[in-house]
């Protein structure tokens, strides 16, 4: 069976990582916007500091960004372009309530937000959004602790509730929160989660995860009353982990590691925490809070479909290996000696896609997304302004080629492709623009120059020859 008709070709991009004007217009503070560049930024990411002054001398490059506040017309114009369907972006939480905690929401932030969805519409391409792509209001995080709080579900529901009534008929294909599991290895960078001294961190970590669960399956709710139309879907990062060898240790090694990633979409898919994550909360004596009726709550408002991101593969050994270790989506693991890897060391593994989408249907019988898929490379602007990235063609096209045959051949439901960064962003594991994803190139550069110009790279016209084909010319 070929693509569907109303397969939504597209690509993805993130508020914190794309719109800049961090202040304009009432928006407040977030966590990201307190994570600098340079040296220091893997330790807030990984929640090793409970100080969020902005005094790092690196910089802070979500407050810039590319400028698509001022720049989303242009933009939009050039998605249009390329022949988008479909348009993956998120919601700036502290946009709409700068702290998290005011009774009424911020309207120039609302309207900001209407003025892009009515720009996708007016071209025919449909708004993707996601309420949380690692994006919660600073005070939340100062008075609560961000997710570790069950305050912040009730901050969550009404910022959800807000949105979901102002764009009822603009937007209906919604996700809760991007890359859920990342909590897990990046908690400040995911959700805004840090740790003080004498913290258990994994129990801090499951308990935030709870939370973020709870208010997954309260705003569900929500989104379908608004609007029974709405589809939403919860999105996790992909990232399988192989065996490194068939020794059985290394087989279950490599199923504990899927286990980590599956843990929340098994709990947003099927309704209820699984059996090898209660025992693991027995054996590790994490006695969770957990309030009458979430369970219920969790059972009962499931999501509609599952989002993910997919950029390669990692894997696992029980003794050390002479392989050495690779980098991944915000993953360590180890290196494998049959996939080639990026300029930062990530694992190139577009077989691996098929297996993924597989992996989820065969587990969950539900429409699967792809809402993240790229290339970060280093890109060469040459002396009459073309920028020929080959090499991020023949990475998305190798992609492309697996998920159809993922679909034509084993049966799998695929609601679309919407590859990452598809303008050049600002990388959220490193912080550098010269780490760039897009079709469309944006000249600025890590040291603050640039006139934020656009310009077409070759994949730009590659993309719009394989949407315009459904998938079929990809060559």
């Amino acid at each position: 069976m070929p693509l569907k008709q109303d397969f939504l070709w597209g690509g993805a991009t993130a508020a914190n990582q794309l719109e800049g004007a961090y202040l304009e217009d009432g928006k407040g503070l977030s966590n990201v916007d307190v994570i600098p560049f340079g040296s220091n930024r893997h330790k807030v990411m990984a929640g090793h500091t409970n100080t969020f002054d902005l005094n790092d001398p690196a910089g802070y490059p979500s407050h810039l960004a590319i400028d698509f506040y001022h720049h989303y017309k242009e933009d939009i114009a050039l998605l249009a372009e390329m022949g988008f369907k479909a348009f993956r972006m998120s919601i700036a939480w502290a946009r709409i309530y700068p702290t998290g905690l005011e009774d009424q929401p911020n309207e120039a932030g609302l309207a900001f937000y209407d003025r892009v969805f009515d720009e996708l519409l007016r071209y025919g391409i449909e708004p993707v959004i996601t309420l949380d792509h690692f994006d919660c209001p600073l005070t939340l995080v100062e008075k609560y602790g961000s997710w570790r709080s069950r305050e912040t579900v009730d901050c969550f529901i009404k910022y959800a509730t807000t949105v979901f009534t102002r764009y009822k008929g603009k937007v209906k294909t919604w996700m809760t929160f991007n890359e859920i599991n990342i909590l897990m290895h990046l908690p400040f960078m995911g959700a805004g989660v840090y740790f003080n001294e004498g913290d258990n961190p994994l129990h801090v970590q499951f308990q935030a995860a709870h939370h973020l669960l709870v208010a997954s399956a309260c705003v569900t709710k929500v989104g379908h009353e608004i609007d029974p139309n709405n589809k939403i879907g919860c999105m996790l990062a992909a990232g399988l982990t192989y065996p490194y060898s068939c020794h059985p240790d290394d087989i279950l090694m490599a199923q504990a590691a899927n286990r980590g990633n599956y843990f929340f979409i098994d709990v947003q898919s099927r309704g209820e925490y699984p059996p090898y994550i209660l025992k693991r909360f027995k054996k590790e004596g994490f006695d969770l809070k957990i309030l009458e009726g979430d369970l219920e709550i969790l059972k009962k408002y499931t999501v509609d479909y599952i989002g993910f991101s997919y950029y390669g593969t990692g894997a696992v050994a029980h003794e050390p290996t002479k392989e050495g270790e690779a980098s991944g989506n915000m993953m360590k693991s180890v290196r494998n000696p049959y996939v080639s890897s990026s300029q930062w060391g990530w694992q190139i593994d577009p077989v691996g896609l098929r297996y993924v989408l597989n992996e989820l249907y065969d587990r969950y019988q539900k429409p699967l997304f792809i809402v993240e898929n790229g290339l970060g490379a280093i890109d060469k602007v040459e002396e009459d302004g073309s920028i020929n990235d080959d090499y991020r063609i023949d990475y998305l096209r190798e992609h492309v080629r697996q998920l159809v045959k993922a679909v034509e051949e084993d049966g799998v439901d695929l609601m679309g492709y919407l590859p990452w960064g598809c303008i050049d962003l600002v990388a959220a594991s490193t912080g550098e623009m010269k780490k760039r994803y897009g079709f469309i190139y944006v000249h600025k550069e890590d040291d603050g120059s640039g006139d934020m110009s656009r310009s077409r790279k070759k994949s730009f016209t590659w993309y719009k020859k394989v949407i315009a084909s459904n998938g079929k010319d990809i060559d």
